[in-house]
């Protein structure tokens, strides 16, 4: 994806810093006592830090992924944690110097605030509207672009139950001759005589959720039990003849990204056109960042060097009629 294209509503997400040196009878944050508990990653002169805090640092810093696991075992967090501490140091003496009471001050502390409900708004966009279903929507429609020219060779068995489709995949997995299992098991009366072959096939000529299955299921691998019309499937990508497209996993953070920057454009252009807005000595306002990128820079150009080159065809290859 073309970073160009977007725009950052706030370099962090961590939460303000408490800037305040006497709690409202007057008592030194030094004096004033904290009890730990759960939640609480340590106490500067009486200001709790809490382990969010710390893991919100950590993802701001790219230390980790937004939602990964992370605590006071993590490699990474004492580390951020002893950043914490310093920075709400250095916060207190500034404010027990009266830094923060200054015109020039008080404005900047306005605009990391304002900067801060941006980065609420946009999390909270996320968790709303960047939902599973939207991501696997969106993965199904790249996919379908990844696999325009792809051809792969599959095999599969279909089953009347999802139970029975994961009883099947136990034993594949564990080891059980693939083809064995679909001629013993699969109510395919076309391909189950033939070990579940599909031979050559176009994904994107299938029907749903083939296309998807087949992109997020490696060469040699074997599926995770999935429902048609016809019933439950487990199918084995045995080759492909072109590049393998990204798996949902690897596309996840492009598609996230591309989702919330169309939510953030999207509420950007409604508030701009109920807004009031004038600007000193400007012309009409250039809002073309706020244009939703177009789908297909989701995908990476392919690299040349990487891809095998197409095994030559034989009668073997031809599909099962």
């Amino acid at each position: 994806m073309k970073s160009s294209r977007y725009f950052i509503l706030g370099a962090a997400l961590s939460g303000m810093l408490a800037l305040t040196g006497c709690d409202p009878v007057g008592t030194p944050v030094r004096d004033r006592q904290v009890g730990f508990d759960a939640s609480t990653a340590a106490v500067v002169n009486g200001e709790p830090i809490y382990i969010s805090d710390v893991e919100l640092e950590a993802v701001a810093q790219g230390r980790i992924e937004a939602g990964e696991s992370f605590g006071p075992d993590h490699t990474e967090y004492q580390t951020v944690l002893e950043q914490l501490i310093d920075q709400r140091l250095l916060a207190q003496e500034a404010v027990r110097r009266g830094l923060d009471r200054s015109p020039q001050a008080q404005r900047r502390l306005e605009t990391a605030r304002e900067r801060l409900l941006g980065n609420f708004l946009m999390e909270n966009l996320v968790s709303t509207e960047v939902t599973e279903a939207a991501i696997d929507k969106m993965y199904d429609e790249q996919v379908k672009l990844q696999q325009l020219d792809d051809e792969v060779r599959i095999r599969h068995i279909l089953v009347e139950t999802q139970e029975a489709a994961e009883e099947v995949l136990r034993k594949a997995r564990g080891g059980a001759d693939f083809t064995t299992l679909a001629f013993e098991n699969s109510k395919d009366t076309r391909t189950r005589l033939d070990g579940g072959s599909f031979g050559w096939v176009a994904p994107n000529e299938m029907i749903d959720p083939f296309p998807s299955v087949i992109a997020d299921t490696p060469v040699g691998e074997i599926s995770e039990p999935f429902e048609s019309e016809q019933g439950w499937h487990i199918l084995k990508v045995e080759e492909r003849r072109t590049r393998p497209p990204k798996t949902k996993d690897e596309m996840r953070p492009e598609i996230v990204t591309y989702l919330t920057f169309t939510e953030i454009s999207k509420i950007l252009r409604q508030l701009r056109a109920d807004a009031s807005i004038q600007q000193r000595d400007g012309g009409p306002p250039d809002l073309s960042y706020l244009e939703e990128p177009d789908p297909t820079e989701l995908l990476d150009e392919p690299d040349a060097s990487s891809e095998d080159p197409a095994p030559s065809e034989s009668a073997e290859d031809e599909p099962i009629q």
